[in-house]
């Protein structure tokens, strides 16, 4: 994959305070052009709401911020370091596997479904990757698995299966094994997309704490009562472009594109 032009390893100002810096990012699924050169800043401690209609690059965008799709031009970084990938000579070449899986650490997500693991309970759903890929000590994981899940709201769940769960209850041990891993930034696909209406406000609830504790966060969602009372930036994406961003009360009230203005018509 060839470098974009220009000197990007020199220290910018206020880059000590960029989170997430996409740069020209491009992504195609065969002949389909999904990104089609995506610019973007999270500043630390920001939450960027995603909006736009299905299909415009949203969920991709997300998932090759952690490298779980491959890009095929620009560059992605998270706090600083460059993701997926390493440059020599104005190329960028791909990381291996156990380097992908070690940037991953730092950076936890939360798809539309839950994907626990059905044969654990609550907390050892949280414990696991802990346990697994850092190695930690149990009592110390067991600790901290079991106040994440009281933050959650789920102190008095920690034995149960998902099975034994709701939907919205699920999607908060789904966040709080996502935060056991302690993130610097946290990615969320949609997450309230998959549940029942009643449950949308208690996983919402939980964002919004996290946001009031400092948490970067990419949320890829059409909640825009969410988006307007806590983001901090909103991005709207079509045609797998970026159409226009700014601060979420203005884009919502006064949006400047056509296209912005008529998918807000249909959703608010």
């Amino acid at each position: 994959m060839t470098a974009p032009t220009g000197d990007t390893t020199t220290a910018r100002t206020g880059e000590r305070d960029v989170m997430v810096r996409a740069e020209q990012v491009h992504k195609s699924f065969g002949a389909l052009e999904v990104l089609k050169g995506i610019d973007l800043e999270v500043r630390s401690g920001e939450v960027c709401c995603l909006l736009g209609p299905s299909g415009s690059g949203k969920s991709t965008f997300l998932r090759c911020i952690n490298h779980l799709e491959k890009i095929n031009a620009g560059r992605i970084r998270v706090d600083g370091e460059l993701i997926g990938y390493r440059e020599r000579g104005g190329k960028l070449h791909e990381l291996r596997e156990s380097e992908v899986a070690a940037q991953r650490r730092a950076i936890g997500m939360v798809f539309q479904r839950f994907n626990l693991f059905p044969h654990m309970t609550a907390l050892q759903n949280v414990m696991e990757a802990p346990l697994r890929v850092r190695g930690e000590k149990k009592d110390v994981v067991r600790d901290r698995a079991a106040a994440l899940l009281e933050r959650v709201g789920l102190g008095d769940r920690l034995g149960a299966y998902p099975s034994q769960l709701s939907g919205g209850q699920q999607q908060r041990v789904a966040i709080a094994r996502a935060l056991a891993m302690q993130p610097k930034l946290m990615l969320f696909d949609e997450p309230t997309s998959a549940l029942d209406p009643e449950l949308v406000g208690e996983v919402l609830d939980v964002m919004k704490d996290l946001a009031r504790d400092g948490m970067t966060m990419i949320v890829v969602t059409h909640e825009i009562g969410f988006a307007r009372e806590v983001g901090d930036s909103l991005v709207f994406m079509d045609g797998g472009v970026v159409v226009e961003s700014g601060v979420p009360r203005e884009v919502i009230a006064n949006p400047r594109h056509d296209r912005t203005k008529a998918f807000l018509a249909k959703v608010l």
